[in-house]
């Protein structure tokens, strides 16, 4: 550690407000640098004109509101990841009721992915120029539309409506996936930008809970076509109420940021000259650690992604009459994952151990895998499959916050919106390549055989994983932005710098 202190022309009072403590600055690459003296540039001789932010330099607060806005955005995500698999997890009822090929319905899910991957780029494009909020009130907007577009759908040759509405929802999710990481970021401080992270994702896994728990309760497995219309109506009417109310609340509640930034590494943020977006894309992609984790993330949640997705082909093959557990199944899996999210981001904002916890993580995920593939065709217990798939649900659900973070360490001052907007559009790249191919090959060559590929990409991503080198750059720029308009050396606005080792 480096103690650096002020002297110069400026008053007593404040050359106070800007003794610092910082790193030294050969540890910094020359992009953290440039944001130091950035920084410093921002204050330099306006000190008196920015009275509010020179003295926040030794205070950055966080507002009671952060938790409202962290649960607003829980809910609202949830209520988009719901229909995400509602329909998949009861497969055979809806492909009775609109008389369509499995396939189709398989598309209720994979069109999540589809539009993700080309709409990612404009996504991310407008959170980092318009902020949190446009984002938002356009993702909730989109979502409560395509609920209400679903509400008409409920009748056998209508199938393409109910298409439709999904697709717009699905679109609306590109405003949901990538926001936690940034969310955090923007309202919580260094302490709990981990957990925040977590929380944030815990609200995208409890929609996913909801969806496998609540359509084969909602819709009778052995009722008329009148039956089956009027369950899928009040599942329509209940998703449209729930986001058209959410998105309201959105209107009135959601801030797009603090008055003050909580962190030293977000006033550096908020205070360094705009980047070009296309240049920050560039930089991502010429990070290798990044490209590493870009590929093992996308494939451990595209495996998460087929496995949900067919869970019901999965299970009924040797649990014919599980219709309820197929859906309780899924629940277990994602409440285990939320378990499992919230206990790592405890552990990384702990011990700041992101690629070991990432790493431990998709290893387990992997051994979980190996477990599940084995177990499923020979057990006859229900009850077994619920405990393998909890661990499953533990491991690989509990790695989406932990890839986040790993992502915002390695890549920062890099937005945490686009970083994050990456990864999951790799993820939902090899989520449309896995599934469909994992349903061939649980047709062709049964369930082990599809299970086993699945291991064997886990196992590719966590080689991957440990080939990441450990570079925390947003922890160490947790101590930078607070420095001297003066840096080893290079004087601004009149200051110098004395350097006590």
């Amino acid at each position: 550690m480096t103690t650096t202190t002020l002297s110069g022309s400026n008053s007593d009072k404040e050359k106070s407000k800007c003794d610092i403590i910082v790193t030294t600055m050969e540890s910094l690459n020359p992009k953290e640098k440039e944001l130091v003296i950035s920084y410093n540039n921002g204050i330099n001789g306006s000190i008196n004109d920015s009275l509010s932010t020179v003295e926040n330099f030794g205070e950055f607060r966080s507002y009671k509101r952060r938790w409202l806005i962290l649960v607003l955005f829980v809910l609202y995500s949830s209520s988009n990841a719901f229909q995400w698999i509602q329909y998949a997890i009861i497969n055979d009822i809806v492909v009775e009721f609109y008389r369509v090929d499995a396939e189709w319905i398989d598309w209720t899910s994979l069109i999540y992915m589809c539009v993700y991957i080309p709409l990612i780029f404009p996504a991310t494009y407008l959170l980092q120029k318009k902020g949190l909020r446009v984002a938002v009130l356009i993702g909730s907007l989109g979502t409560a539309i395509g609920s209400w577009i679903k509400v008409f759908s409920a009748s056998p040759n209508l199938f393409w409506v109910t298409f439709l509405g999904q697709s717009v929802v699905a679109v609306s999710q590109i405003f949901i996936l990538g926001i936690p990481p940034l969310l955090a970021a923007v309202w919580f401080g260094p302490s709990e930008v981990s957990k925040a992270t977590a929380i944030g994702v815990f609200g995208n896994q409890l929609g996913i809970a909801l969806g496998f728990v609540l359509p084969p309760i909602l819709v009778r497995s052995n009722g008329t076509f009148d039956e089956t219309g009027s369950d899928l109506s009040i599942m329509f009417y209940g998703t449209g109420a729930v986001t058209a109310t959410l998105f309201f609340l959105v209107i009135f509640c959601f801030k797009d940021k603090p008055p003050t930034p909580p962190s030293p590494a977000q006033a550096a943020l908020l205070t360094a000259e705009p980047e070009d977006y296309i240049s920050g894309i560039k930089r991502l992609l010429m990070n290798k650690g990044y490209v590493l984790l870009l590929l093992s993330y996308g494939m451990n949640v595209g495996v998460f992604y087929a496995i949900s997705t067919l869970l019901n082909s999965f299970i009924k093959k040797y649990f014919p009459d599980s219709g309820t557990d197929i859906g309780q199944i899924g629940l277990t899996i994602v409440v285990a994952g939320m378990f499992g999210s919230v206990i790592s981001g405890f552990v990384l904002d702990t011990t700041k151990k992101f690629k070991e916890t990432t790493a431990v993580i998709y290893f387990l995920s992997f051994v979980g895998m190996i477990v599940y593939t084995f177990t499923l065709p020979n057990t006859g217990s229900i009850v077994l499959i619920y405990i393998v798939f909890a661990a499953l649900g533990f491991f690989m659900t509990g790695y989406l916050p932990v890839g986040f973070e790993f992502a915002a360490e390695i890549t920062y001052p890099e937005s945490e919106g686009t970083s994050s907007g990456l990864l999951n559009a790799s993820a939902q790249f090899f989520g449309i390549i896995m599934t469909p191919i994992t349903r061939v090959i649980l047709e062709s060559k049964g369930d082990i055989g599809a299970n086993l590929v699945l291991a064997g990409i886990l196992l590719v991503g966590f080689i991957m994983t440990m080939l990441i080198k450990s570079d925390l750059r947003r922890t160490q720029a947790q101590r930078i932005p607070k420095v001297s308009p003066s840096i080893e050396g290079i004087t601004v606005g009149g200051f110098s710098v004395e350097t006590i080792t």
